[in-house]
């Protein structure tokens, strides 16, 4: 039988759960269609959810149709959630966006939508909600053709909208062939010739939209079911099934994770291609950076290598060639499989195998993370959505341990990553990374229901970022002057282009010293720039070893290995921070907030009271035009301010504007004081401390 693995998505409030449940039922597989309002839904597990009403966390369920099984995963619609979304898009065949009939086209609608088009996932359009009362078909139809700015094929016409019986009725109009007729030059023919056959039209809609070429729009009621068998044959007729060769080596990305009843993790996982099966032992992990392999130096920081010696870019032609050579997987770990289910039927039901095509469920890898790879890394997982960039410190309430706060919110971070939890042992703080309030509310709320903490927060504030300003050289070499570690390392920190991340190059000679050494100044370098010049982490930069040298391994006669003459990983990982951050200092670095873009809808006459409200909160509109009676305000925002847009906004438009913002990007600081973030951990800052702190002492 195919597989079909199918995502709902939408905006928060447009019906999606409720479609999701109506399709279950059509399907056979529950006998009472569950309400949001009742907390009585398939798949709202949690008691969270069911409490408020909304979707928090993703949730798969399986149906049958004729030929094809259905693994449908339920999204959340809240933007604070957007993260769990994301994980959702790199295991998707097809896609249904929802839209509501009502309310038509919002802003986080638009932002799937784009999405789903840059992944080029195929997706169907429902419009839900017709048999509410202002359930609107041509003025949404307008609204998605404008908004989304995408091919659109209507796949018929509702009847009595806005009242219960409201129903779909379904054919191919005059609008469907001059959509699909722009991109197939054979059915342009076929019509300009005088006649399109319907088989021809329909097997060219197929293509297309597996191509996601076009979008088919259904309309209905998710409630009534109107519209829903249009919908379902769509799914089955018009989306791509699973694609993979079960006999291939096995290839998988896990893209949800929770915790059993018992405390064990749980991983969710697609496989791309080959065969799971219970008790494999298999290999994980994620890509965590570049790094560089040379045949015959690796493994133990004791290694031996020639004379301990001084480098410094003596071989930059061999380095440029080591620099082209392979990336290695970061890190890797193994686990067995202890359980395996696979989703048929609604859950998930014990299986010995899964194949590819195949969402399954895992127990017995411990050490699993979300977006790791199962086997052989075929695709890279990747952000399709803007980091957080909100950071709060959780503060524990009466009777709540910080062990086991910290605890909890390790475990929270497991389930979504980007909650990116940070600790401060000097402060015994920790804090947390979040998209919005409402995300905030949610932690706070699991912590108490789930674990026993109360808990309240801090002020929240913006995560911002660090770029050198210039170029910066720093060294420090072994045995001289007041270096206390027997290594020596030099560092250069250059500016680079917006979005690279941080590279990690070598000038120095790779056989001057063991290439542990080297690992060691890599992945040191990369923990250092977590925290710059002001507190925030240091990007879009390279970072080049410069010089390099260790002092050889050392024992005595008849005795053994002396560290106190002999260079370990210790002594690079201790110098590494100090020699960095001087070589930033004199690089400089400014700090960069986060930016949002911008479009905001209003009564024309409301423009003029708009428009110096925007200037304090320090945008920069850049385009404005006109729609109808509406003016449109399009520009960036500092990601800082647009809550408080959001919440001046009804009063300056009457009530009908509508605001839509998503990260753009980062823009140096430039009014008021540089923000910075205090630091956690020992500080390479402070030269004295930082060496009082890591050998106890301050130096020769």
């Amino acid at each position: 039988m195919h597989l079909l693995n199918l995502g709902i998505l939408a905006h928060v409030d447009a019906g999606k759960t409720s479609l999701t449940e109506r399709l279950l039922h059509a399907a056979g597989v529950i006998d009472e269609i569950g309400s949001v309002d009742a907390g009585s839904t398939t798949t709202d597990t949690l008691a969270l959810e069911r409490q408020r009403g909304i979707t928090i966390k993703s949730a798969v369920v399986s149906f049958p149709l004729d030929g094809v099984t259905v693994n449908l995963i339920d999204t959340p619609g809240h933007p604070d959630f957007i993260a769990e979304v994301e994980r959702v898009l790199g295991v998707l065949d097809g896609a249904v966006l929802v839209v509501s009939a009502v309310e038509g086209v919002q802003a986080q609608t638009r932002v799937l939508m784009r999405t789903l088009r840059r992944l080029r996932i195929p997706t169907l359009v429902f419009v839900n909600k017709i048999d509410r009362r202002g359930a609107r078909h041509d003025g949404v139809l307008r609204e998605m053709a404008r908004r989304f700015a995408v091919p659109l094929v209507p796949m018929g016409r509702p009847t009595a909208l806005g009242t219960p019986a409201a129903r779909f009725v379904p054919g191919l109009g005059p609008a469907a062939l001059d959509g699909l007729a722009d991109h197939d030059d054979d059915l342009l023919a076929a019509y300009l010739d005088g006649g399109v056959p319907e088989g021809l039209l329909r097997a060219s809609l197929a293509a297309q939209t597996r191509r996601a070429a076009v979008h088919p729009v259904y309309f209905g009621s998710a409630i009534t079911g109107a519209g829903v068998p249009e919908l379902i044959d769509g799914v089955e007729r018009l989306l791509p099934t699973a694609a993979g060769d079960p006999d291939g080596p096995l290839s998988a990305r896990v893209f949800k994770i929770e915790r059993g009843p018992a405390g064990e993790k749980v991983a969710y996982a697609r496989v791309f291609a080959g065969t799971l099966r219970l008790r494999d032992r298999i290999p994980f992990g994620g890509i965590e950076g570049e790094q560089r392999r040379d045949e015959g130096h690796g493994g133990h920081e004791d290694d031996r290598a020639a004379g301990g010696r001084d480098s410094a870019g003596r071989a930059r032609g061999r380095a440029a060639e080591r620099r082209r050579r392979s990336r290695a997987v970061g890190r890797r770990a193994e686990g067995r499989v202890t359980a395996l289910g696979v989703f048929e039927r609604g859950t998930a039901q014990p299986r010995e195998s899964a194949g590819a095509g195949r969402i399954v469920r895992i127990r017995g890898l411990g050490d699993i993370r979300v977006g790791d790879a199962l086997g052989r890394p075929a695709i890279t997982y990747r952000h399709h959505f803007a980091p957080p960039t909100l950071e709060t410190v959780v503060v524990p309430g009466p009777g709540a341990d910080r062990r086991s706060l910290h605890l909890a919110l390790t475990q929270l971070a497991e389930q979504d990553p980007l909650i990116g939890v940070r600790h401060d042992e000097l402060r015994g703080e920790t804090s947390v990374s979040l998209y919005g309030e409402v995300q905030k509310e949610v932690v706070q709320a699991t912590l108490a229901d789930e674990y026993g903490l109360a808990v309240t927060f801090r002020g929240t504030t913006t995560l911002c970022i660090e770029r050198p300003a210039g170029t910066g050289h720093a060294v420090e070499f072994n045995r001289k002057g007041l270096n206390p570690f027997l290594a020596t390392v030099g560092l250069r920190v250059d500016p680079a282009p917006a979005g690279s991340g941080v590279a990690f190059r070598l000038e120095a000679e790779l056989g001057s010293m063991p290439y542990a050494f080297f690992k060691a100044v890599e992945d040191t370098v990369r923990e250092t720039l977590g925290q710059g010049l002001y507190g925030w982490q240091v990007t879009d930069c390279t970072v080049t070893m410069t010089h390099s040298g260790y002092s050889p391994r050392q024992s005595h006669a008849h005795q053994g290995f002396d560290k106190s003459m002999s260079s370990t990983g210790h002594d690079f990982r201790g110098l590494t921070p100090l020699v960095l951050i001087d070589a930033l200092r004199r690089a400089g670095s400014l700090v960069h907030e986060p930016m949002h873009r911008f479009r905001l809808e209003a009564p024309a006459d409301t423009l003029g009271a708009l428009l110096p409200v925007l200037t304090r909160l320090g945008a920069v509109p850049g385009t404005t035009g006109t729609d109808g009676a509406h003016g449109v305000l399009e520009g960036t925002v500092p990601a800082a301010r647009v809550h408080g847009l959001e919440q001046r906004l009804p009063g300056l438009t009457r009530g009908e504007g509508e605001l839509e913002t998503a990260f753009d990007h980062y823009a140096p600081v430039t009014r008021g004081t540089v923000p910075r973030r205090p630091r956690t951990g020992h500080n390479p800052l402070d030269r004295k401390e930082y060496l009082l702190n890591v050998t106890h002492r301050v130096g020769d």
